[in-house]
């Protein structure tokens, strides 16, 4: 039996509605760990299916770190003026803003790194594929160029808060919760000194 306390805690986690943590837990058998990936599991469902509406509401969200020589700005979309103006939503822009600060990510995803960057990684990272098998160069190369952009790309970051989500995931979850195709449209980051 799921108790009130299973749902509580998991929504707490994922933010998700209590029918549909209710609904993870019952199929997973009450399994805490089995619930959090069917729920991951069924917003990535859900952000396909809603891949192809249309944005026209949004919010731009910043973040300023305390000491004021380190912001971020984020525009973060969604369909609806009715999920925009909602108070979790915007702090969900400001974590993204928030995130941006922390880490200083160069590319929202992975189709954003343009052909010169990866091709100047490649040429770094060739030197280190050197003496080893044949068959396996192009393998350990590619390897280590997906290392080298991971923090680099925001979707890919696990979340400064949560550590066990990614941006992507996070916005996958925004989907889930608010019945809206969400987006991160564009960032940017600011430091003094411009570092």
């Amino acid at each position: 039996m799921i108790t009130t306390e299973q749902i509580k805690d998991l929504r707490d986690k994922t933010g998700i509605s209590v029918m549909q943590c209710k609904k993870a837990l019952e199929e997973a058998g009450g399994d805490m760990e089995k619930a959090l990936i069917l729920l991951r599991k069924k917003g990535a469902e859900v952000a396909a299916k809603k891949g192809d509406r249309t944005l026209g509401a949004g919010v731009i969200a910043s973040y300023i770190h305390g000491n004021g020589t380190v912001g971020a700005i984020v525009e973060l979309a969604c369909e609806t003026d009715f999920v925009s103006n909602n108070e979790e939503f915007k702090a969900l822009a400001r974590d993204i803003a928030m995130q941006v600060a922390a880490t200083n990510p160069d590319f929202l995803s992975s189709g954003d790194i343009d052909e010169a960057a990866r091709a100047k990684a490649s040429e770094v990272f060739a030197k280190e594929t050197e003496g080893k098998p044949e068959e396996l160069k192009a393998k350990i190369l590619e390897g280590k160029i997906t290392s080298y952009f991971a923090d680099k790309i925001l979707l890919e970051q696990p979340f400064i808060k949560n550590d066990d989500l990614t941006i992507a995931t996070l916005i996958s979850n925004a989907v889930q919760k608010f019945g809206e195709k969400t987006e991160i449209v564009r960032f940017s980051r600011f430091s003094v000194g411009g570092k």
